[in-house]
């Protein structure tokens, strides 16, 4: 199967430390592909590179057929590169509609017009809505961002991303923060997405992992280690030793 997104030989150095050290890396349609690794590994930064945050000193990156190195964030996003952060970046006193709705002029490009509110444009707000309801966030739909918990903000910046219309979702530590249920909800969100969008998920919790991963690539000081199904990735002893240690691993 053809990689929607293709990454070799890339290289971040600050100074004399190498944070990302040839990283090779597929991205397959349909699949969910875990990044795991210590703290200090080169995971956000990988994916910083990956939408062009961060410059990369050597290496290649391919969208299809398409090599994105020479584009920029905005250019990356429209190409189809959506991207969700560790830190909740939504804005706070629009509703959950307009925060989606804005995500959503982004892409189309949707022409401001004086005198017309923006929710009244059935075009917008009907993709809007479609991306609401995919997300599980209907009920809250007119709500300000500022009153919505800290799982349904991360599940609002994901519609966010999702606006775009990304033919590559990357998720950066997707459960960070969040408690036992808002995990749960968020991991069965997300295997209602599997199998639409290639997906690159970065996340320190095991279980959510191993539940929704097709692929894991262990990182470990910016050298990809291991890469395999989970079955293999719980199995091998380089992995145990490098990250899994001795805690339990899910089954």
């Amino acid at each position: 199967m053809k990689p929607l997104l293709s990454i070799r030989g890339l290289v971040k150095r600050y100074g004399g430390l190498t944070v990302t050290d040839h990283v090779d890396l597929d991205i397959l349609p349909g699949e969910v592909h875990a990044i795991i690794g210590p703290n200090g590994a080169g995971k956000t930064t990988l994916i910083s590179q990956i939408v062009g945050e961060v410059t990369s000193d050597a290496g290649s990156i391919a969208l299809g057929d398409r090599p994105i190195d020479s584009l920029d964030v905005a250019q990356r996003a429209r190409a189809g590169i959506g991207r969700s952060y560790q830190i909740t970046s939504v804005i706070p006193r629009f509703t959950v509609l307009e925060n989606v709705i804005l995500a959503v002029q982004g892409c189309r490009g949707h022409a401001y017009r004086f005198w017309t509110p923006v929710v009244k444009t059935l075009a917008l707000t009907s993709r809007a809505d479609e991306i609401i309801a995919l997300l599980g966030l209907s009920s809250r739909r007119d709500d300000p961002a500022a009153s919505l918990s800290y799982g349904q903000q991360r599940q609002l910046e994901m519609a966010m991303a999702l606006a775009l219309e990304p033919q590559v979702l990357l998720l950066d530590e997707p459960m960070a923060g969040m408690g036992h249920g808002e995990t749960s909800h968020m991991v069965d969100l997300l295997l209602r997405l599997k199998g639409r969008y290639g997906i690159l998920l970065i996340e320190h919790d095991m279980d959510a992992v191993f539940r929704l991963a097709d692929r894991i690539s262990v990182l470990f000081y910016g050298k990809v280690i291991y890469c395999g199904d989970p079955a293999a990735v719980k199995d091998n002893p380089q992995v145990r030793e490098a990250y899994l240690g001795d805690e339990e691993v899910p089954e």
